[in-house]
């Protein structure tokens, strides 16, 4: 069947669709419908089914006769070690785990926050609470203490599961400090904290508080998978939020072991015994998805991957993991390979490997701009594949289904619409605009299975946050188009489409050209203040290593390009070199803050953000092209 056909029997027939897909998964009762609407706008999925997601992640596996198959490859360049664990082993790890936490009162419910950096233990952690029916919440290793204390207060734990520390290149960070600093702050406190010690760092243990990773597993019977239902949350992950006070994104257990198993054979062409690599961390939903989750459900193995894309000795790492541990299938931020493009753009280092086992390369979490696409189609030969979806989402909303038909890729497109998602660009007043108009992407309700449900103690602010602008419809929050093919086009979140005197203006857009320049590595265009035309764009270029040339001349050549490419309409005129851009941990450049900066207003380092000291260097820039260096909120 063709995409188009998968697509219309999903319109067709949705509760016949998702029923079908539903039969992928072990359920010990099955649900009677997958579709409870009782409560519009607010909707479950297989809500009178009961399953357990550790058991189709691990226990089936083993079941099935599949127990000596590699279940985690644990590839580490930053304390130079790998080693693997199969599925009987991880069915034993985790069995243990789950029941040394039951002996200490953890029950089906409860909440457990997870604190780890790139280690199989932090899936085993992850794996445990599913067992049991705990709801977990990972939060990203080495985070603030006070957006960690945030975060507990809000999820209200029994226990915490931390390790030591993390490894970064060059430092150790230290993890339990951060707890513990945490935890002097929070007003909740859990009943106890389960610490795993690495070997490059031993954390002091608080008497009666805390507990040793082996050492409180000894001699503890272990735990079977508890039952729940299809709707109970499997995880809270907490997102950023406009009001500073983070979202806690709730995920089902029965739609989201649907919906990710659908995802694995469709969108991704992997099944049972494949290696698959997300090159994330287990503190984003990419990590969750596409390193604990998904993999496991199919029977893959799966990464984890403890390093960088550069400087983990080289930007050949990438390439060296994939010929090393056979891996098919690649997914990472454009990011991750802008900054492989910048150290080598003419990809020496990919020469130096066997990429055989490579049949295809996805990207998602910011915007993969045509260049990046063009090049590593070139020097990988694979397909490329950009895909769009959220952390609310879980998965794809709109990607290019190789396991269905390999559709033509149109660059700078995530190619078409998931079944479960019919999108929509609409205006501001929720009306539906002409293909090639730039709107607010929302999508009609229901949102499919495995799709946020709700947040976290906080239905009124679901309701606010996502339902209210466009009734009837999901706010995504990005703007976009489509096209006649029906392909869309993410331009930009809807706070980055800026007004130049009346004109409605992506910033995605003015990027993809920068980003053509034969110097620029990586960019960002932001709209700043301006008295005459209300916003003005203002672009920042990362150029590539060794380029030499004068960066004045570089400016003016991408401001002529923008005024050849898109017109004097998007009076582009503004531009500065930078060495690098603010950027979250996942990857996200920090558009919001450097308008702040270029405006002269007040602004705070994100606690989301790689290094703060990267927007000293952006003040420093703006001010030599006369504009403000704001001043720093003391955090």
């Amino acid at each position: 069947m063709s995409y188009s056909d998968i697509y219309a029997a999903w319109q067709g027939d949705p509760e016949g669709f998702w029923m079908e897909q539903a039969s992928a998964i072990d359920w010990i009762k099955p649900p009677t419908k997958a579709l409870f609407d009782e409560k519009a706008p607010l909707y479950e999925w297989f809500a009178d089914g009961e399953c357990n997601t550790c058991w189709n992640a691990v226990d089936r596996h083993v079941e099935a006769g599949r127990g000596d198959q590699v279940a985690i490859i644990h590839d580490s360049p930053v304390t130079h070690s790998k080693h693997e664990i199969t599925y009987a082993e991880l069915q034993s790890r985790v069995a243990s785990l789950a029941g040394a936490l039951r002996a200490k009162g953890v029950e089906k419910g409860d909440r457990v926050v997870i604190y780890m950096p790139m280690i199989p233990e932090a899936l085993e952690a992850m794996l445990a609470c599913a067992r049991l029916g705990a709801v977990h919440s990972v939060v990203f290793g080495g985070f603030a203490a006070n957006e960690l204390a945030v975060r507990i207060d809000d999820a209200k734990p029994k226990a915490i599961i931390a390790a030591s520390c993390g490894i970064e290149p060059g430092r150790v960070v230290h993890y339990k400090p951060l707890l513990d600093g945490a935890l002097a702050v929070a007003k909740h406190q859990p009943e106890f904290c389960v610490i795993f010690q690495r070997e490059q760092e031993v954390a002091h243990l608080e008497e009666g508080r805390d507990v040793a990773w082996h050492s409180f597993q000894y001699g503890v019977e272990p735990a079977d998978c508890v039952p729940v239902k299809g709707s109970d949350p499997l995880y809270i992950l907490y997102t950023s939020g406009t009001t500073g006070q983070p979202k806690g994104v709730i995920r089902p257990n029965g739609g989201h072991m649907v919906a990710l198993s659908w995802t694995m054979k469709n969108i991704y062409d992997v099944e049972a015994g494949d290696v698959y690599w997300a090159a994330s961390d287990v503190g984003w939903v990419v990590g969750h998805s596409y390193i604990c989750y998904a993999p496991l459900l199919t029977g893959c193995t799966t990464i984890v991957f403890e390093g960088k894309p550069v400087g983990t000795p080289d930007a050949g790492t990438f390439w060296r993991v994939i010929e090393e541990h056979g891996v098919k299938i690649l997914f990472t931020a454009p990011t991750a390979l802008r900054a492989i493009k910048r150290d080598d753009p003419k990809g020496e280092h990919v020469g130096k490997y066997d990429l055989s086992s490579l049949k295809a390369l996805f990207l998602a979490g910011e915007r993969a701009d045509p260049d990046t696409i063009e090049w590593s189609q070139k020097l990988l030969n694979v397909p490329v594949i950009d895909h769009w979806w959220q952390t609310e989402t879980g998965y794809a909303i709109a990607a290019n289904p190789l396991g269905i038909e390999e559709m033509p890729v149109k660059l700078g497109s995530p190619s078409v619409p998931m079944p479960g998602y019919e999108v929509h660009i609409l205006d501001e007043g929720g009306h539906e605009v002409p293909n090639g108009t730039l709107g607010a992407i929302a999508i009609k309700l229901p949102l499919p299975p495995g799709t946020l449900p709700g947040l976290w103690n906080a239905e009124e602010r679901f309701k606010k946050s996502y339902l209210t602008h466009f009734p009837g419809y999901y706010e995504t929050g990005d703007a976009g188009m489509k096209d006649e093919d029906g392909y869309l086009y993410i331009m930009a979140r809807t706070d980055d489409v800026i007004n130049v005197a009346g004109h409605r203006l992506s910033t995605g857009g003015m990027e993809e050209v920068l980003a053509a320049h034969p110097d620029v590595a990586e960019c960002a265009v932001i709209g700043v203040a301006d008295k005459l035309k209300g916003q003005m764009p203002m672009g920042f270029l990362c150029l590539n290593k060794g380029t030499d040339r004068d960066p004045d001349e570089i400016v003016k050549e991408v401001v002529k390009m923008v005024r050849d490419k898109i017109g004097p309409v998007a009076a582009f005129k503004l531009a500065c070199v930078v060495d690098r851009l603010p950027k979250t941990r996942s990857g996200k450049i920090l558009r919001g803050t450097m308008v702040k900066i270029a405006d002269g207003e007040e602004f705070k380092a994100p606690a989301t953000i790689d290094d703060p000291a990267i927007l000293d260097e952006i003040k420093g820039a703006l001010s030599q092209i006369g504009y403000p260096a704001a001043k720093a909120e003391a955090s």
